[in-house]
């Protein structure tokens, strides 16, 4: 039988990045003491008042077919939200989706066709390259480095650019790095996105849970408002991942074009999630604040502790939820790293080859646990490098066997 070649395209993207996981968690499963420290999920539990907000408008019969734009309500939240970096927006700037993921994947679908480029940092996040691959597009990754931060460059982005280039796709904060972007780089990169005429796609999702400096979108940059496109959910600010809210926010003339490409994909997002984000929006929840405060503590604790391990080093992150560690002078990659950290230590990390080639020498530790169950995987992570004798790496590590 035939198949379409998007499934060729998409064929070694899907669950095979996250195999430390999947092993981690079968092992969880079995009964073994674990400790997770592989994805984004917020420790905290969704506010009880927006689950409640969320049975009420199930119970009032809120479970009907959704405008394909999104419900009225949410959409009129979100352009009161984002009136203060686009001035005169209005519900011809908004489209809503099941998540951050959805709405970037419809991005892509209406700027991205065969052959075309989309720049982004790397290390990238592990789904990027699949919503650029199925749109036809080609990954070309801009090298993030540690000693900048892992913040995005500009004449590194100047020399990444070719005449296929047609997006650039940033994330500030940024995962897996955590890095964020300050106004005068996104002024100095955004007069590259005018000289090359690149739309600038921005995912969001983290801006609420910054821990140092001050969030910038280039949506406040009012020579890149028509080029850019903002994507984002409550997924993080409000803890609440599987309720799958999301939008994109853009120029009326984008969002008119991109409306049709939405409705065939979905109308909307359910309305009584809907009216769960608009309260979520439009409410004072203290969701936010007390992820912001642990993911910082965290991250400066995390951050020291690995200091005392000479076969390590990290970069401490100005926001998000994870912490990136540099693994190479214990003598193995970021895999072959992570998967002895499980076999022999029990503590699962994401290796960084998962987010581009740049992050091969890394791996992610997710901030997601209490404050003494992360020191006790960065203490089982020294006596991991303890075990590490130069010259003793073998070759087997890399497909997970120690």
């Amino acid at each position: 039988m035939r198949y379409a070649t998007i499934t060729e395209r998409l064929s070694d993207l899907g669950g095979d990045k996250w195999a430390v996981h999947s092993a981690a968690r079968q092992r969880i499963q079995a009964g073994e003491p674990i400790i997770e420290l592989t994805i984004g999920e917020p420790d905290i539990a969704t506010h009880p008042a927006l689950v409640e907000h969320c049975v009420e408008a199930l119970r009032a019969g809120r479970t009907r077919y959704s405008d394909g734009r999104g419900e009225p309500g949410l959409v009129a939240a979100l352009a009161e939200r984002y009136a203060a970096r686009m001035p005169e927006i209005s519900a011809d700037n908004v489209l809503c989706f099941p998540g951050t993921q959805t709405a970037l994947f419809a991005v892509m679908l209406a700027l991205v066709e065969e052959g075309a480029g989309v720049l982004t940092g790397d290390p990238y996040y592990a789904t990027y390259e699949g919503v650029i691959r199925g749109a036809g597009g080609d990954l070309q990754p801009v090298p993030l480095r540690m000693e900048h931060g892992f913040v995005l460059q500009p004449e590194d982005l100047a020399a990444a650019i070719t005449p296929q280039s047609r997006v650039l796709l940033l994330n500030t904060p940024h995962n897996p790095t955590g890095a964020v972007m300050d106004r005068a780089t996104l002024e100095r990169i955004g007069e590259l996105c005018r000289e090359h005429d690149l739309w600038i796609v921005c995912d969001e999702v983290y801006e609420a849970l910054i821990f140092t400096g001050r969030f910038v979108s280039p949506l406040e940059i009012e020579a890149l408002r028509e080029r850019t496109v903002v994507v984002s959910s409550i997924s993080k600010s409000h803890a609440a991942t599987g309720f799958r809210s999301g939008w994109a926010i853009g120029s009326a003339e984008f969002c008119r074009r991109l409306l049709p490409v939405s409705e065939t994909m979905l109308f909307g997002n359910q309305p009584f999630i809907a009216d769960m984000t608009e309260a979520a929006l439009r409410g004072d929840f203290d969701t936010t604040e007390r992820l912001r405060e642990s993911l910082g503590r965290r991250a400066r604790l995390v951050h020291e502790a690995l200091a005392a391990i000479p076969q390590l080093s990290s970069s401490l992150p100005q926001g998000g939820m994870f912490l990136m560690v540099d693994v190479s002078r214990t003598g193995l990659d970021g895999e072959q790293f992570a998967w002895r950290l499980l076999e022999r230590q029990q503590v699962a990390v994401m290796p960084g080859s998962v987010f581009g080639d740049c992050g091969r020498p890394l791996v992610r530790v997710a901030l997601t646990v209490p404050d003494d169950t992360l020191l006790e995987a960065v203490q089982r992570m020294t006596l991991l490098c303890d075990q590490l004798e130069p010259g003793a790496v073998t070759s087997d590590v890399s497909s997970g066997v120690t």
